[in-house]
């Protein structure tokens, strides 16, 4: 059985069947509904069901209270249709013409960048490319159909090799396979471009990436893309990590720092060790955005890394005067079936 889904504003609509979710519906049919994870864990997906009824599907409590559920939201990543619906959520219009294909890939080539970070490049077939909105995902499909998503690092301008940073999960089953067994040449199957966690363009407020972590990957990948583009304003970049060999490439903002004025850089460890000999910022990197700036009113910001860090910084955000519409961003969920940048 299939239900009709009619998108507010602009009156389009999409047919999807009651056992498939209103997002993947979505994708396929051609619109560009904001999103982040797919698995309940984000809220980026989060919007209003004007009528009709859905089933609210599994999700973390965090992303989708009983309270915002009383009030008609929905994570449509999740929600599947019991009735036609009629939706409120505002279409992704960037992303017009881009739509995920599944594609095979060999790895070009891996760099170990600390302990516990690899560099992946793929390379597509020789007459393929695949188009993408910087700070977009990819997700592995594993042998047993299980999938693995991991942010996209470089900006579509640099296509010839996909790369990625992927962090080695403890008993993660990829990830182990990646550090401990996969070489150069590797064919891998992929599906992709996901997520609307790219650069708006249609503003002239100043910009502040936040990341935790690998969480830098998605941001070296837009930051890249403004600076090709000679976009001039104010970009401040702050990177958290335990310590100092968890800024796996600290020296490449420090590079876009000096080479180009609209840019600042400030890295914060949270855990510094006595060999780091660290003179820089401390504590928590969303605490040293706030300490910087006495409100965040006229900002733009892109935060990315643990769902806890992304979840803490959004409230803090918006107690600190960010407008709620003016906070973009990509959470490395863990949860089940699409872990975000898991093992």
């Amino acid at each position: 059985m299939s239900y009709q889904v009619t998108l507010q504003p602009g009156g389009k609509s999409f047919a999807v069947a009651s056992d498939e979710t209103v997002l993947s519906a979505a994708i396929e049919a051609g619109y560009n509904l904001p999103y982040g994870c797919r698995n309940g864990a984000c809220g980026a997906c989060k919007g209003k069901v004007v009528s009709g009824e859905v089933d609210y599907g599994e999700h973390q409590k965090n992303a989708l209270t009983e309270a915002e559920k009383q009030a008609g939201q929905a994570l449509f990543c999740c929600a599947r249709p019991l009735s036609d619906l009629v939706i409120e959520c505002r279409e992704v219009t960037a992303l017009n013409g881009i739509k995920p294909r599944i594609m095979p890939a060999r790895v070009e080539k891996m760099e170990k960048r600390s302990e516990d970070v690899m560099a992946l490049y793929l390379k597509l077939p020789s007459n393929e490319r695949m188009q993408f909105m910087a700070g977009q995902y990819i997700e592995f499909i594993l042998k047993d159909g299980k999938r693995r998503a991991f942010s996209l690092a470089n900006a579509p301008h640099d296509d010839a090799l996909l790369e990625l940073h992927l962090r080695l999960v403890p008993g993660g089953q990829f990830t182990q396979y990646v550090f401990t067994e996969m070489h150069e040449k590797a064919i891998l199957r992929f599906e992709g471009p996901f997520g609307s966690f790219y650069l708006r363009e249609d503003t002239d407020r100043p910009l502040i990436f936040v990341a935790g972590g690998t969480g830098f990957a998605p941001i070296k990948g837009i930051v890249e893309h403004a600076i090709h583009h000679k976009d001039t304003r104010p970009i401040h970049i702050y990177w958290g990590a335990r310590t100092l060999q968890d800024l796996y490439m600290n020296e490449l903002p420090l590079q876009w720092q000096q080479a180009h004025p609209n840019i600042k850089y400030t890295p914060v460890l949270s855990e510094p060790l006595p060999e780091d000999n660290w003179q820089g910022r401390t504590g928590l990197v969303h605490v040293a955005v706030m300490e910087d700036f006495e409100t965040l009113n006229d900002y733009q910001v892109y935060c990315c890394g643990a769902p806890q860090m992304v979840d803490i910084a959004h409230l803090a955000f918006q107690a600190h005067g960010l407008p709620p519409e003016e906070f973009f961003s990509d959470s490395f969920t863990y949860a089940n079936p699409l872990p975000k940048v898991a093992g």
